[in-house]
């Protein structure tokens, strides 16, 4: 059993470390993350297959969570992919409130440490709109439902320290920091700023091509 063994590994040798190096690289350097829902919409769609940046802000142990050199900080207005344990599944959510921030949100309106963030209509689509929010070191498009949720307003929390706080785009449809709290240092995975390529779930699951390499 043992020669056996031995001369399988002897034929495959080059299969076998291929494969052991793309591991490698998937789980310490970069993957790519398949994002099932709409809570990142617009600026992800459901059968986005997203670049994740896994250098952006650490070195970790390959295979682990356990990082050995930090190389940057995460920074506000990143999307960030991590591994919730209170919601027990990857997630993919932008980073709104740094250690330390004062974050509140009225009728939808962000309140960044006593500044509220500036919106602008884009489109109206009946009962929801697209609105641009801009703040400091934030532009991007958030979609909002016309009529308000539970979601639309939570009072003033500080974030803790090595802690984050973050909302999908999406902003009456997803389970974030509203929902699961703040995200720990220790649970982000990486960075994406850009789109490897989708697949349109409601149509035959065809590829999008106009979303290949969509920056983000």
């Amino acid at each position: 059993m043992t020669s056996w063994i031995k001369k399988s590994f002897q034929q495959n040798k080059s299969f076998i470390l291929f494969i052991f190096l793309m591991l490698f690289f998937r789980s310490a350097v970069a993957d790519w993350n398949d994002v099932p829902t709409g809570s990142m919409k617009p600026t992800i769609v459901e059968g986005d297959r997203i670049l994740i940046n896994k250098l952006a802000y650490d070195v970790k142990v390959p295979f682990t969570d356990i990082s050995l050199i930090k190389l940057s900080e995460p920074q506000r207005n990143d999307i960030i992919i991590f591994n919730s344990k209170v919601a027990e599944k990857r997630l993919v959510k932008r980073l709104i409130g740094l250690p330390g921030d004062v974050i509140s949100m009225h009728d939808n309106n962000l309140v960044i440490n006593g500044k509220t963030l500036n919106y602008e209509e884009i489109t109206n689509q009946g009962h929801f709109k697209l609105m641009l929010e801009v703040g400091e070191n934030i532009e991007h498009k958030v979609k909002i439902a016309q009529e308000n949720s539970y979601l639309s307003n939570f009072p003033a929390v500080k974030v803790p320290k090595d802690h984050y706080l973050v909302l999908g785009d999406n902003r009456n449809n997803s389970a974030d920091s509203r929902v699961i709290g703040f995200v720990p240092r220790a649970e982000i995975i990486g960075r994406a700023k850009k789109v490897v390529f989708s697949l349109d779930y409601d149509n035959y699951f065809l590829p999008r091509t106009n979303r290949f390499l969509h920056t983000l």
